[in-house]
């Protein structure tokens, strides 16, 4: 691994010039260009399928609930099992759960009548499975490829490499759905094959050494008992945690799409696609002056913006003003984004990243998908409109709530635990 001094520890593209980094950020693209892709191929072919905002929810609860079960056991394979070669185990695994979408939406009809919708879900939940163990492994394997006084910098190309994904994944999805379900899938494969060749080119790396030895409980436990001693991680979690569960508006964009902004598949995918130009924008920003100094004050005013932004969608009823709103969300969550992972990287002893990781995913990972089926399930209850700008006001309220009850969180200075 190359060593960067700390002479240019202030160089915005100081990561990118480790070349096992650039191969991982090859890696982290390709992969969720295409976990991005199939988000929005399966959202519209269930929501085509059955015309309903509860569907759309429970395909965040299929993959939620088994992501949640095994992330603990997951952290701690990650602690004590090469982290590349779970990587390379999970992206086969994924390979072969695309493998049986695109097989469905061959034989869609026949799927349809004999079994409504329930193979796909069952797909969905393998996957699940599948990102609990790639997710403890993928942030924890990063930072044994750059050195420490690189977190910062890393978690933020790391972050853009991530939404520049999200913009091409949904964008591309949108315009290949109006080929056909199978197609997309097709691309989908070919795409995450690329990620899984990337990712042989970086060496394994040595397993953390053990601080003293644990049973099967004890380690699965570390890792939450290290979170909820810590003060400020905790608080970033939760914050994070609650802001996403409830300021998620990007589930129920199919149906917004359908019955509110009245356009097809192909404006999906923009919509899709808005949030992450909106973070890959602030990204650069954000590489050029990182948000160490009050790194805590601006987690709060970034999330509460994000609560403001979303109200604004769900406002809304024109699809150029959706997509701009949309745009400042991905724009203010990267900010979250970016202060959440260097805490992380910064406090974290290296033999318990992957249990650490672990229970970062079921805070944030989780609560993507159970936000989704909240969403769903507040869509059904009170509309989708109403549905969306609750959950605007509910981020907004729980920032307040946080920054009251988490003092060293938002007086935090990112500089103070490099």
């Amino acid at each position: 691994m190359d060593h960067i001094s700390s002479k240019v520890k202030h160089d915005p593209y100081a990561a990118l010039r480790i070349k096992e980094f650039r191969f991982f950020m090859s890696t982290r693209f390709f992969l969720t260009t295409a976990i991005q892709m199939q988000s929005v191929i399966v959202g519209w072919q269930i929501y085509s399928i059955t015309k309903d905002e509860l569907s759309l929810g429970m395909i965040g609860l299929a993959e939620a609930i088994p992501f949640i079960i095994v992330s603990l056991f997951s952290g701690h394979v990650a602690d004590t099992v090469s982290r590349k070669k779970i990587l390379l185990i999970s992206i086969v695994f994924l390979v072969f759960s695309t493998s049986a979408l695109l097989y469905f939406s061959l034989i869609t009809s026949n799927v349809i009548q004999l079994y409504g919708t329930t193979p796909i879900f069952m797909v969905i939940g393998c996957i699940g499975i599948i990102r609990g163990f790639f997710s403890a492994s993928f942030a924890s394997f990063m930072s044994q490829i750059v050195p420490r006084e690189l977190y910062v910098n890393s978690a933020t190309w790391n972050s853009t490499a991530w939404h520049i994904a999200s913009i091409i994944g949904p964008a591309m999805a949108g315009f290949i759905i109006a080929i056909s379900f199978s197609v997309a899938y097709e691309v989908n494969l070919i795409l995450i094959v690329i990620s899984f060749f990337s990712l042989l080119f970086i060496a394994s790396k040595p397993l953390p050494k053990k601080v003293k030895q644990e049973t099967l409980k004890e380690s699965l436990s570390a890792g939450i008992k290290f979170v909820f001693k810590n003060q400020i991680i905790l608080g970033a979690l939760s914050l994070d945690l609650f802001a996403v569960l409830f300021g998620g508006a990007v589930a129920m964009l199919p149906a917004y799409a359908d019955k509110i902004l009245h356009v097809g598949s192909v404006e999906l995918g923009f919509l899709r696609a808005a949030p992450a130009l909106g973070a890959v924008l602030m990204a650069i920003i954000i590489a050029y002056k990182p948000p160490t100094h009050n790194a805590g004050r601006n987690l709060f005013l970034a999330i509460g913006a994000f609560g403001v932004a979303t109200i604004l969608f769900g406002i809304s009823t024109n699809y150029y003003l959706s997509l701009f709103f949309l745009f400042l969300t991905g724009a203010f969550d990267n900010v979250s984004v970016v202060i959440r992972h260097t805490i992380l990287q910064l406090s974290t002893p290296n033999e318990m990243r992957g249990r650490v990781s672990a229970v970062n995913s079921i805070f944030i990972g989780s609560s993507n998908e159970i936000g989704s089926f909240e969403s769903g399930v507040a869509a059904r209850a009170m509309g989708l409109k109403p549905s969306v700008v609750f959950g605007g006001i509910m981020t907004i309220l729980i920032v307040a709530a946080t920054a009251k009850i988490a003092p060293k969180l938002r007086k935090l200075n990112l500089k103070s635990i490099e």
